[in-house]
């Protein structure tokens, strides 16, 4: 199809973008696909495939279709336009459901032809028929019908149902529509409903002719045609232009020839046709899409489900957990030994929710879910109702068809985020599987104070059994004995450590906990950007593809 709508713009005239609105209008119809309605889609594509073929074809042929009720005398009017018998007429209507064809100019004219369906034993070429007639008239005549394919159609009113169908085929492959009335039918609602008034965007490619006028009085002709014209009004059809015709008498035959004749010197009935299909399609598809102007995910909107998302994944918990870990671990590496030990008997938050147990335990969790608490009815609620407002708000002022578009994306995987979410968490590297570096020395200090004390009491023990305690043999210093003071000072020391050691610990939980909130919230953002974001986005840039598209189809 792209190589074909190129081709389609190389063809059309210069100074017209005909080419460049059909390929905007085949963009707009392929975006719209399973979000918009199917009968118009349809629609649209087929009139860009009908298009494009129609623009591949001969430029030097207008495709002039006659059509018209039985008894209208369509095709005598179709006789007398090509001078010659080709049709039969009255009780000798032929029951075949094709069209009939005269060409005037034969040159490129046959693809043309095998691209309206026309079997060749109803094709006629006008050329071939007068050449060797030596008549004057009928040659200044073939030349002003030069490029002419003439056709005539059966009757769109036949009780066959395949004179309808080929009627309707050809009504919309036709450059230009000649519709033929009888003075007793023309105000049939048959031909109206179901031809001219729908065709109303289609008036710069319609001649409306009311045959048999000899049959009318002529003090009620002027009459007759002023309703004629008053019934077009009506259907839309302001600005064709209708001519009185006796086929048969041959009156405003030569009108009717000089206004075909006059459309297809121009070289502008094919454009207008496409065009003109274009343009209603276009519209029918406009109005289904509606023409609210294409809207960006706001970042509140986002951050607010991205707020309900994490707290329903639990978040909250793990960031408590992580800070009520650290402080625990650098607890117990830079509390006093002698104590510390009794924190080892406390569960580790993290090993509670899987979340740090190890090699081994990264394994597991990548194989099963992490024991964060699963969401509670109020958190899924919430975040059901923050997912809808996003698409809400971001479909506001589209038409139905677009909103439910765009809700279907948004909640197109909300079941999965649960198990995502929580595959998220546990795949995170939080950055507390080992004691901070500060830390690890101060345990090396802790127990080093605790050897120097234990030295301390044991020297002191042994100077007490022995007598020796104060002797001056003893080193001291400041008057205090040595081993009491490597006794006590190691005592007093780990002591103090640990309380200073306390305000470190503090911060760095706070620190670890506000570096793993930031990992988890960033894997909450890549989950909700996956599973609710992109596929919104997506809906979005299909409603901006169709909504330029269309600007541009219908731009004058």
């Amino acid at each position: 199809m792209t190589s074909l709508l190129e081709g389609a713009r190389r063809l059309v005239a210069r100074g017209s973008d005909l080419g460049g609105r059909l390929e905007a209008l085949h963009d707009a119809a392929e975006a719209s696909r399973g979000r918009l309605d199917d009968e118009v889609v349809n629609a649209a594509e087929e009139v860009v495939e009908r298009a494009t073929g129609r623009l591949r074809l001969s430029a030097d042929h207008t495709v002039v279709a006659i059509a018209g009720a039985t008894g209208s005398g369509k095709s005598s009017t179709f006789n007398a336009l090509t001078g010659l018998e080709l049709s039969a007429v009255g009780v000798r209507r032929p029951t075949t459901s094709w069209a009939t064809a005269c060409v005037w100019g034969s040159e490129g004219a046959q693809e043309l032809l095998d691209w309206l369906g026309i079997p060749p034993r109803h094709q006629t070429t006008r050329d071939s028929m007068l050449d060797g007639s030596g008549l004057l008239t009928g040659r200044r005549e073939d030349r002003e019908m030069e490029g002419v394919v003439l056709l005539d159609l059966p009757d769109h009113d036949s009780t066959e149902v395949s004179h309808h169908l080929e009627v309707d085929r050809i009504v919309k492959l036709a450059d230009l529509l000649v519709w033929v009335l009888d003075p007793q039918k023309y105000a049939d609602a048959a031909i109206h409903d179901r031809y001219l008034a729908p065709q109303a965007s289609h008036a710069g490619v319609m001649v409306v002719v009311l045959n048999h006028i000899d049959t009318v009085p002529p003090d009620r002709r002027a009459a007759m045609l002023d309703d004629v014209r008053r019934l077009l009004d009506q259907d839309g059809l302001h600005d064709v232009p209708v001519i009185a015709t006796s086929a048969r008498q041959g009156e405003g035959i030569a009108e009717l020839r000089a206004e075909i004749a006059r459309r297809v010197a121009d070289k502008k009935s094919t454009r207008q046709r496409i065009e003109a299909d274009l343009r209603a399609v276009a519209a029918r598809l406009n109005e289904e899409c509606g023409s609210g102007k294409p809207r960006s995910l706001a970042a509140g909107r986002v951050q607010a489900m991205e707020e309900a998302l994490a707290d329903s994944a639990g978040v909250p918990t793990v960031v408590g957990a992580i800070e009520r870990s650290t402080r625990l671990r650098a607890g117990q590496a830079t509390g006093w030994p002698v104590v510390s030990w009794l924190s080892r008997l406390k569960p580790d938050p993290l090993r509670r929710l899987h979340l740090d147990l190890g090699a081994e335990g990264k394994q597991l969790t990548g194989r099963a879910r992490t024991s964060i608490p699963e969401a509670t009815p109020v958190q899924r609620a919430k975040v059901d109702t923050e997912v809808r407002a996003l698409a809400d708000d971001v479909s506001a002022g589209m038409t139905r068809p677009w909103a439910d578009a765009v809700r279907r994306a948004s909640t197109s995987r909300v079941g999965d985020l649960a198990d995502r979410l929580d595959t998220a968490i546990a795949g995170t590297d939080l950055g507390v599987a080992k004691i901070p570096a500060w830390a690890g020395a101060v345990r090396v200090l802790q127990w080093l104070l605790i050897v120097a004390a234990l030295l301390g009491g044991g020297w002191t023990v042994a100077l007490a059994a022995s007598g020796g305690l104060g002797d001056d043999s003893v080193p001291d210093y400041g008057g205090i004995d040595l081993p009491i003071m490597l006794l006590v000072g190691g005592v007093v020391a780990g002591i103090l450590l640990a309380l200073v050691c306390r305000l470190l610990v503090d911060l760095t939980a706070r620190r670890r906990a506000a570096s793993a909130d930031r990992k988890l919230r960033a894997a909450v953002h890549e989950v909700s950007q996956e599973l609710v974001v992109a596929p919104v986005e997506h809906e979005l840039d299909a409603f901006r593809t169709v909504r330029t598209g269309l600007d541009k189809a219908l731009a004058s």
